[in-house]
């Protein structure tokens, strides 16, 4: 039996182990640059084709044009806002709720299925680092002993030049990024005509393109993965997002341990790994996958590639390090329905469905009623009078004709809409403007006045939404 003093040392080796472990930070909390080395694999070609592809998606949205607009513009000083062909303005801004909430629950749903997958296929930290500056780096310093031996190596014309073209790389692509970022916001055509001018006619553009672009130069050429480990806070809820068995990526340590190096003796007892350190090479944040699950990792599943690559050069079955549960990683059988992958789909069946029918729901005829400014009511003979102000709201980018129908509920009386003795009026506005209409009513002087009102019908376009307003008088 060991006594409790032993037990403390053996934990304190142990998590001096684990503190001590390859990672992108020193014990004393320096920064180790990380060069990851070059690796090809199935996941690491999917992971590339995504890359691209969400690359062109996101290249190409500016300009391409829906009913006349960019499939997606924020055009925020006029707070108009375009989603291919759908316009939107301040006043539909509730339905930002619904849109972040069901990505954030979208992500820790897909969390608790997949694992990391966002971080390390379609996070745009990842898909830019290692889609576009990583390949600059390496297209101009070489592979990673020779970015190693360049970092280490004295400055020299070779050093020079070789960091002055990478830096000036990093600079175009970081400015071209932040261009493309803000032709969201002003319109690819504004965009284009404000290149052609000086600076100081659109200061606020000029200063968003540089202010952003500094910001990626300065992520993507020297902060890169300690934005993931430092300021991300994804990894560290991955804690209360995961379970045993959700998708990770795992070392299998019962097939591959104990691991050592060099070719087999005889009778000797030891497992595939073969601690040749190609999984931790080639490792975007430096870390050791088979220390077990880390907040480092971000499921890019290159040390699964590089791992496979090792086992088919020794004649070994891959999957020695391999997308599986915790639970699948310790031999026993994965779940996929369990009872917190229910309550997301409960969960979910409420917020979108929810969204979903207060959308559909909501009249696409934006129209108020308010009683005109002075005394809410004049009596004229035997008559009074309420008078009204219908305002008007055209939140669609084309022209639309407004069907004005006015009438007194509840009782007897006449109703003037405009100038106009009549209780119906249309009337046309262009896209984004708005219109006021006054509505009077007279109507019986009497001693009895409960439950009269007016009712305004609106329509266009098929739609329609129902005002009304109580009529007032010397006797309620």
């Amino acid at each position: 039996m060991q006594s409790s003093k032993e037990k403390s040392l053996d934990d304190l080796k142990l998590r001096l182990a684990v503190y001590d472990r390859p990672s992108s930070l020193r014990k004393d909390g320096r920064r180790v640059f990380v060069h990851p080395a070059d690796v090809s694999g199935r996941f690491t070609r999917l992971r590339h084709i995504l890359f691209y592809i969400l690359i062109a998606i996101w290249a190409v949205l500016p300009w391409i044009h829906v009913g006349g607009r960019p499939a997606v513009f924020l055009d925020v000083p006029r707070r108009r806002f375009f989603f291919f062909g759908y316009s939107f303005d301040a006043t539909s801004f509730w339905l930002v709720w619904f849109v972040l909430t069901g990505v954030l629950f979208g992500l820790v749903f897909m969390t608790a299925i997949l694992g990391r997958a966002w971080c390390g296929y379609a996070c745009p930290q990842t898909v830019f680092l290692e889609g576009v500056y990583r390949k600059i780096e390496r297209w101009v310093e070489g592979n990673r002993n020779e970015r190693i031996a360049l970092d280490q190596a004295p400055m020299s014309w070779d050093k020079l030049w070789r960091r002055l073209v990478k830096h000036f790389l990093y600079i175009l692509v970081s400015l071209f990024i932040s261009h493309m970022f803000v032709a969201y916001f002003v319109s690819m055509p504004s965009l284009l005509e404000m290149m052609t001018r000086p600076p100081w006619e659109h200061p606020y553009a000029f200063a968003w393109c540089f202010g952003v672009g500094a910001i990626l130069y300065g992520n993507f050429a020297w902060f890169r993965e300690q934005l993931c480990l430092v300021i991300c806070p994804y990894g560290r809820l991955q804690s209360i997002l995961l379970d045993d068995d959700s998708l990770v990526v795992g070392y299998d340590e019962k097939r591959g341990e104990p691991r050592k190096k060099g070719k087999p003796k005889e009778g000797e007892v030891r497992g595939d790994c073969i601690d040749c350190g190609r999984c931790v090479a080639v490792c975007p944040t430096g870390i050791d996958i088979r220390n077990g699950l880390q907040v480092d990792c971000i499921a890019c599943a290159q040390c699964i590639d590089a791992c496979d690559e090792v086992m088919k050069k020794i004649g070994k079955q891959p999957g020695l390090v391999r997308y599986d549960s915790l639970r699948g990683l310790r031999g026993e059988v994965r779940r996929f329905f369990r009872p917190r992958i229910a309550f997301y789909v409960l969960i979910g069946i409420l917020l979108y469905g929810s969204g979903f029918a207060l959308c559909l729901s909501q009249p696409r005829v934006e129209a108020r009623i308010v009683r005109l400014r002075g005394l809410p009511f004049f009596v004229e003979g035997n008559t009074v009078r309420n008078a009204f102000e219908v305002h008007l709201i055209n939140d669609s980018d084309w022209k639309r004709t407004f069907r004005i129908h006015a009438a007194v509920n509840g009782g007897e009386g006449s109703v003037r809409i405009g100038d106009e003795e009549t209780a119906v009026k249309l009337v046309e506005l262009d896209g984004w403007k708005d219109g006021r209409v006054t509505v009077v009513v007279r109507t019986p002087l009497e001693k009895e006045r409960a439950g009269k009102e007016l009712k305004v019908k609106v329509e266009a376009d098929g739609d329609q939404k129902i005002l009304s307003a109580p009529l007032l008088g010397p006797n309620n």
